[in-house]
């Protein structure tokens, strides 16, 4: 479904001019009507949001025995919006951004068609991992302090 600018912007807290320089920017997405006015997908006011930090707001299908997932018993899920698709061969790179933060998860290219993942879609990440590891930048090594010659 597409949004009228003053929509899209209401949706997204910001004023219609600023919608409108970000359009003219190229920061946003849009589609143009006969008339030559934009029009704004709502996946992509759902990637602006999460961009933002706000989780998407898709609509769930509560339907039950039609295959439609209800529930998970993993709490490891990060919700989402697609950034980016890469396909090379039988695997695909898709890039998630969570709030200012991106997940990069290799998965099948047939994963990505059976899910109908495209870019600007909202989707969650799903971690399960036996493993766990963490990281932290070196410390700069101390300073040697040159003893002067006599």
């Amino acid at each position: 479904m597409f949004l009228t600018v003053r929509q899209a912007a209401g949706r997204l807290g910001v004023s219609y001019s600023t919608l409108k320089q970000w359009i003219f920017k190229g920061s946003v997405r849009t589609t143009r009507t006969e008339g030559g006015h934009h029009r704004v997908a709502e996946v992509e006011v759902e990637r602006l949001l999460a961009k933002q930090g706000h989780l998407p707001t898709s609509k769930r299908n509560s339907a039950v025995g039609n295959g439609t997932l209800v529930a998970v018993s993993g709490r490891n899920q990060l919700r989402g919006i697609v950034d980016e698709i890469r396909l090379e061969g039988l695997l695909a790179q898709v890039q998630l951004r969570v709030g200012d933060q991106v997940l990069t998860a290799i998965i099948t290219r047939d994963a990505v068609s059976a899910l109908k993942l495209r870019r600007g879609s909202a989707a969650t990440a799903l971690i399960k991992s036996t493993e766990v590891m963490i990281a932290r930048e070196a410390e700069p090594p101390p300073l040697r302090q040159q003893r002067a010659k006599t």
